[in-house]
């Protein structure tokens, strides 16, 4: 089951435009476009018809319509004309989803309508913020969502997977890490202190000597992870939060279920240095791009294997801490969905 009580990324605003798009999110097909006034429509992407995808229609002025026999659709998803007859049969109608924009990203609500409070879109301004340089882009992953979320709150595996770019053993070997957590969020935050910077630090802090390095990561579902990384020269009392000289970033990630199996992964990265430097940008952008590269190849096989053996014995270690809580939060959540969803059909 997914949580559809939630907001989710859909789709970067680029991406939806007068060309409906078609995506499946949390296992329901959905289509995306714009009016002629800019305004985002987000549909069940299904012609009551037939069943062909809408996605696969093409737009006449604010109305959809299906590629097959021509029915055309408002922006509330109501069938409002179709050829060769005068009355539309009654029922004809689709879904419609609760649209947001915001920080370059398009959200959609997939549950309850009546609950969708655009006040609970969570907080990512780095992506849009003019005292922020950034960038974003997107993951197709052929595996469950939930392998993603884990990897992000579980940072020792940069040591081992991306040694060449944001990890070194100093993360496993000199850290200091402390979960705190409350019933709805979970914060791992690590210090490594007096260490080798990476090789991504490097580049972009000019580091020469040893740092101080911090990775803060916030944890907010079903699968938001915002992380607060930087790095200081060492000594200049970084552990008492004094983030001075040094470089600070923010690593945004949002992932939002396709199936069981598939997921989107949203993600964008950002820097409060020289922050019109488009080249500093784009090479930030690109160093993160390589890293979550190898990422996607590790959940990958994780499904792969996960697909073999179901529910395989699993033992977890102090490093899985952030998981295991992240995890409760999320199976809590779900069993109050699902208990409410009775009740809900009912005031219906």
């Amino acid at each position: 089951m997914f949580l559809k009580n939630s907001w989710y990324v859909a789709a970067n605003d680029h991406e939806v435009g007068r060309t409906p798009l078609g995506r499946v999110l949390l296992g329901e097909p959905v289509v995306m476009y714009r009016k002629e006034d800019g305004t985002a429509v987000a549909l069940e992407d299904r012609c009551v018809h037939r069943h062909l995808p809408l996605s696969m229609g093409k737009m006449a002025g604010d109305r959809i319509q299906c590629a097959y026999h021509g029915l055309q659709y408002d922006a509330a998803g109501v069938c409002v004309r179709v050829p060769g007859q005068d009355k539309v049969p009654p029922g004809a109608k689709i879904r419609s989803y609760p649209v947001v924009e915001r920080h370059k990203w398009v959200w959609l609500w997939m549950g309850d309508p009546a609950l969708a409070d655009p006040d609970k879109i969570p907080d990512y301004h780095w992506l849009d913020d003019p005292d922020w340089g950034a960038r974003s882009s997107y993951l197709h992953v052929n595996a469950n969502w939930q392998l993603i979320v884990d990897n992000l709150l579980d940072l020792t595996h940069l040591a081992f997977v991306h040694e060449t770019t944001i990890g070194n053993s100093a993360l496993v070997d000199n850290a200091n890490v402390k979960v705190t957590h409350t019933d709805t969020t979970v914060v791992v935050t690590r210090w490594i202190i007096d260490a080798p910077a990476p090789p991504t630090f490097v580049k972009a802090g000019g580091f020469t000597s040893n740092v101080d390095r911090w990775q803060i990561v916030d944890f907010q579902p079903p699968a938001f992870l915002r992380l607060d990384v930087g790095a200081t020269p060492t000594g200049s009392g970084a552990p008492q939060g004094k983030r001075v000289g040094g470089i600070e970033m923010r690593n945004l990630n949002a992932i939002t279920p396709e199936t069981a199996t598939t997921a989107h992964y949203f993600w964008g990265q950002a820097h409060s240095w020289d922050v019109k430097n488009d080249k500093l940008s784009d090479m930030l952008l690109e160093q993160i791009r390589m890293a979550f590269s190898e990422d996607v190849a590790v959940f990958e096989a994780q499904q792969r294997t996960l697909d073999m053996i179901p529910d395989p014995h699993q033992v977890d270690i102090v490093a899985d801490t952030g998981v295991n809580l992240a995890r409760r939060i999320l199976d809590r959540l779900e069993i109050a969905e699902r208990a409410a969803q009775p009740h809900q059909a009912a005031a219906e």
